[in-house]
């Protein structure tokens, strides 16, 4: 038994690339220290300096609005330059960010740091999937998005339990601790990186082998299956933008205990990442990408459904159990199916447009506000149910145009073959 076990674990290790590994190791701690600190970035600063909660908000919300941009943006580089020295400018960037936090109380700087941050995070993100991608095969890059899902999720459910228990959660040391890691598992990287020569541009060393701007901008404007793919995304993640926000001020309102029932409800949903994100992506590798997003989309309906009628903490509970089965499908599905679409030597620009989908984590808290505040919840969820279910149709209209692509570009290569 205990060699067949050990046979497994070495068939594991060997299915995926050595940096690969790295990257999810890392992802783990980095995310572990990093949930004990922004978490908490508002206390900090309400602590620290003589900003009003107005002005705290614009700071931290300056960094998720950046890195909207920045994802696109470091997936373009990252296609033009490499991976590898844009990955590790990034990761040392969010470095000095994090401890710039705890070293001054100027808001300038702080909304500059803040920023900084959000560009950097964008860029690391979008780069470390564009690298996955590149030394993962096609057929395990599923598999690989779902365990970075998993990676984060265990960092993130890890580390306030784990801040809490030291007594550091919150504190400028949690934010010194998180550039700690930075910084140590930037070399760590550099070092895998120059050992297995991997993180160069596409192409390497050969000029015509790497996409020029010009021939990026020409493909990006011109393809309806990425647009169609991205949209759906993004009213995916207005759904989910919703679900974290205005969810805990509609039971915060209308529950007595309606702020111990929204954390019961994440703690569920966290804990539900944890145990069965591995079993349900394994049983989910049978069907297509598409119907898996679907599987997802349509759980994600049901749920919010089950939000609008649910009347007590079991109701709730279940509900959130279903929204997360949906989570888990969707979340890898959406970047291996961008991964499918995306031609190699351009995978980190297409990764970058598929980051303009956290456009939803604006539109959802600020829609679902409106909605909550003029009809109530039980609309609110409704809507947002109508919108999983509407994704699915930018979906089914990309994957309709992909395939006629294919088949297409399959006509004229045995047209140009036969003459």
């Amino acid at each position: 038994m205990r060699s067949r076990v050990q046979d497994r674990m070495k068939q594991l290790w060997a299915a995926q690339h050595p940096v690969v590994h790295l990257l999810m190791a890392g992802t783990v701690f980095v995310m572990l220290t990093q949930s004990m600190s922004m978490p908490f970035l508002a206390i900090l600063l309400s602590d620290t300096t003589t900003l009003s909660p107005a002005e705290i908000g614009i700071i931290i919300g300056a960094g998720p609005l950046a890195g909207m941009v920045g994802g696109f943006l470091g997936g373009v580089l990252s296609d033009l330059f490499g991976r590898r020295k844009l990955m590790l400018l990034s990761m040392l960037l969010m470095a000095a960010s994090f401890a710039g936090f705890t070293v001054t109380n100027d808001p300038l700087l702080l909304l500059v740091g803040s920023i900084l941050r959000g560009l950097a995070a964008s860029f690391y993100a979008t780069i470390s999937k564009a690298l996955m991608g590149d030394l993962t095969p096609e057929d395990k890059r599923f598999r690989v998005f779902a365990n970075r899902y998993l990676a984060n999720n265990v960092g993130y459910a890890i580390g306030p339990m784990l801040g809490a228990y030291l007594g550091i959660a919150g504190s400028g040391m949690t934010f010194w601790l998180t550039a700690v890691m930075y910084v140590l598992f930037a070399g760590v990287l550099a070092y895998a990186c120059r050992k297995y020569q991997v993180g160069d541009a596409p192409g390497g060393d050969d000029p015509a082998a790497k996409p020029r701007l010009s021939q990026i901008w020409q493909v990006m404007s011109r393809d309806v299956v990425l647009l169609m793919f991205v949209l759906g995304s993004v009213l995916l993640v207005t759904v989910h933008g919703e679900m974290s926000v205005t969810l805990s001020q509609y039971l915060s309102d209308q529950f007595h205990d309606g702020v111990a029932l929204f954390s019961a409800m994440m703690s569920i949903n966290g804990l539900t990442v944890l145990l069965l994100q591995i079993p349900l992506t394994r049983w989910a590798e049978r069907y297509t990408l598409f119907h898996r997003i679907a599987a997802g989309g349509l759980l994600m309906a049901v749920g919010e459904v089950g939000f609008a009628f649910s009347q007590g903490w079991s109701a709730f509970l279940i509900a959130m159990v279903v929204f997360t089965f949906g989570e888990i499908l969707i979340i890898p599905a959406e970047y291996a199916q961008i991964d499918q679409i995306a031609p190699p030597q351009m995978r980190g620009t297409y990764y970058g447009a598929q980051g303009i989908s956290e456009l939803g984590s604006f539109l959802g808290p600020w829609a679902g506000g409106l909605i909550l505040s003029a009809y109530g919840g039980p609309v609110m969820f409704l809507v947002m149910a109508v919108l999983a279910v509407a994704s699915l149709f930018f979906y089914a209209a990309g994957r309709h145009l992909y395939v006629k692509k294919q088949r297409d570009a399959g006509v004229a290569e045995k047209s140009a073959s036969a003459s």
